[in-house]
């Protein structure tokens, strides 16, 4: 199976963003991952629905968006309205974690649950059987651009041993300073999603980047 490449609209020129989702467009990417931070539960912000409603617009590839935000249960109706298709959110932001993806599946989106790069996989255990995606975070959350950590690839073997446990069929996502060098090392773990944002768009040919990756 070859990987699914969800190129992170963060590290778009937000001047020319339609121009950029036409380049996403265009190219062998699957997805188009949004990355929606509150201040709160990390130190930025990003941007909100008017921009993701913008997005949806031109795309014509699955928005994968990805809440990095505190109490995401009051805002899935809103993400589903906006355009969502697959919308995840932090296992260390959820109270209900249960509940909430329940609630996104009720609303017709796939499930996702992110962990950040302390979290333990094994905290995924009781609900790996009820979601389509496993984003793991292989940067702390907030920032785009930031180094890769290498402890990901443990990680993701050991994702792959408990969703193989727990009979799940959800895919494990990489989200973190993705790049040619550590892409094949992760696929080869048990990774089936790259997300990849400053290493596609800081690019003079970001199709010709994707591309690459696809055929790793």
């Amino acid at each position: 199976m070859k990987p699914i490449i969800a190129p992170s609209i963060l590290a778009a020129d937000f001047a020319n963003l339609q121009r950029e989702v036409t380049t996403i467009n265009e190219s062998q990417a699957d997805w188009i991952h949004v990355d929606v931070m509150d201040g709160v539960f990390v130190p930025n912000i990003s941007f909100g629905i008017p921009v993701i409603k913008a997005i949806k617009k031109h795309a014509k590839k699955p928005l994968d968006v990805h809440l990095m935000i505190v109490q995401p249960e009051r805002y899935i109706e809103t993400f589903r309205e906006a355009g969502a298709d697959l919308l995840s959110v932090h296992i260390e932001a959820s109270t209900h974690l249960h509940r909430t993806i329940q609630q996104i599946k009720a609303a017709g989106m796939k499930a996702g649950v992110a962990i950040n790069p302390h979290t333990a996989v094994s905290q995924l255990s009781d609900v790996l059987a009820d979601i389509d995606l496993v984003c793991m975070m292989s940067v702390n959350p907030g920032f785009g651009g930031q180094k890769f950590i290498e402890n990901t690839y443990r990680k993701v073997a050991e994702l792959k041993e408990l969703i193989a446990e727990t009979k799940s069929s959800a895919l494990i996502e990489i989200d973190g300073g993705v790049n040619q060098e550590n892409a094949k090392p992760l696929l080869d773990a048990g990774a089936h999603v790259l997300v990849a944002g400053n290493f596609v768009f800081s690019s003079s040919d970001p199709k010709s980047v994707i591309q690459k990756l696809k055929e790793i």
